[in-house]
């Protein structure tokens, strides 16, 4: 039994990890707490799936038992590399997956766990060392990786290694208020002869798009529900969790893309920032710049003059609509069915031209119906992906 220094909140004490048999893990460095093990074991289910499943190197952010971001390890453009932050630094396959997780939501993901398919590497490490997370769980670590994390906050920093071959038992257990639930481990092989049943008239799905939908359906497994997944060219660019709406999701995941490709704007990647600007400034300050119900007020007052070295021009209305009509592509995966159409309609909104989702609606039809009135290919898995 491990002591944690206190449960969800910190008058929930005493608190504690536990296990059936051997502890599958370690703690190097820091103190993680209830909440810092349950996104590690979250997301550290996530990216072993996924790198299974993909062959390629996976990463996640977690943030409150939900992943921010997740990526796996394929080369990123000079442009995504600016605009995470990254153009400065070697990346390897690993650190790449990383960056997109981080990328995909940087707000979000200010002071979150990571978790990592692969042996932490050099690289990764030294871009782990310079975000603001609470910490990190990979099966192994490079010793001179290893180095450069004790290190990160005064020796403070979250660092867990996970013995890769650990297999939970085949019934989990949970208690609440004083009650124990039992019910088998979701241990639904995701694959991608889950794509197979394409219900609308656009039925071709190219293995990007395949990818894509892996990366989705993995991702909403550890998800909290409800919730949707937006995914372009090997990362999630918009996830929406724990609505008690499926449209209400698929709007948020569809606004934090849109967000995304926003930050990929010309104009916004050569904001004049002053040097001495961090990186969570950077990150707060674009979301600012995006807002039409701050950024005016900013420029106004002349707040403006705190982030940059002079006065940016405002991106309007016009081409941020414009910019957005060039998004394309994207793949979006639901938990559950789709119950009406007017997800279709907010989709398509953020260039999803794929769907992928279990069905099984009474309004099956008329969801098929919209997909096909906008030429947009739904895969039917059949597998339902709740988790609480």
């Amino acid at each position: 039994m491990r002591e944690l220094k206190y449960g969800l909140n910190p008058h929930q004490v005493p608190a504690s990890l536990s296990a059936t048999g051997p502890m599958p893990l370690e703690v190097l460095s820091g103190r993680p707490g209830y909440i810092n093990f349950m996104d590690a074991l979250n997301a550290w289910q996530l990216v072993q799936e996924l790198k299974v499943a993909t062959g390629l190197p996976s990463a996640a952010s977690f943030k409150h038992v939900s992943p921010a971001g997740v990526g796996v390890g394929l080369p990123l453009t000079d442009t995504l590399a600016k605009a995470y932050f990254v153009d400065d630094l070697t990346l390897t396959p690993l650190a790449s997956a990383y960056a997109r997780a981080r990328g995909a939501d940087r707000l979000c993901s200010y002071g979150d766990w990571v978790a990592l398919s692969d042996p932490c590497d050099v690289e990764t490490a030294t871009l782990l060392a310079r975000e603001v997370s609470d910490g990190v769980i990979a099966p192994s670590y490079d010793p001179a990786a290893l180095e450069i994390l004790q290190a990160k906050r005064k020796g403070n920093y979250n660092v867990v290694q996970i013995d890769p071959d650990y297999k939970p038992p085949a019934v989990e257990r949970r208690e609440i208020f004083g009650l124990t639930f039992e019910q088998g481990q979701n241990d639904v092989l995701i694959t991608q002869d889950m794509f197979q049943h394409v219900v609308t008239k656009a039925t071709h799905l190219p293995e990007s798009v395949l990818l894509d939908m892996l990366i989705a359906q993995i991702t909403l497994k550890y998800t909290q529900s409800n919730s949707v997944c937006y995914v372009l060219d090997g990362q999630t660019i918009g996830i929406g969790a724990g609505g008690q709406s499926r449209i209400h999701c698929t709007r948020l995941a569809g606004d934090k893309a849109n967000h995304w490709w926003l930050r990929q704007h010309l104009q916004v990647l050569d904001l004049p920032f002053r040097s001495d600007l961090s990186r969570p400034a950077r990150d707060n300050a674009i979301d600012i710049y995006l807002s039409s119900d701050e950024w005016p007020t900013l420029l106004a007052e002349g707040a403006w003059e705190e982030t940059f070295t002079h006065r940016p021009e405002p991106l309007t209305a016009e081409e941020k609509t414009a910019w957005l009509g060039t998004l394309t592509g994207v793949t979006v995966g639901s938990d559950a069915f789709f119950p009406f159409g007017d997800n279709v309609e907010r989709a398509r909104r953020s260039g999803v031209c794929y769907i992928v989702q279990p069905g099984g609606s009474v309004r099956d039809d008329h969801v098929i119906a919209m997909c096909n009135k906008y030429g947009i290919a739904m895969v039917f898995t059949g597998v339902r992906l709740f988790h609480h």
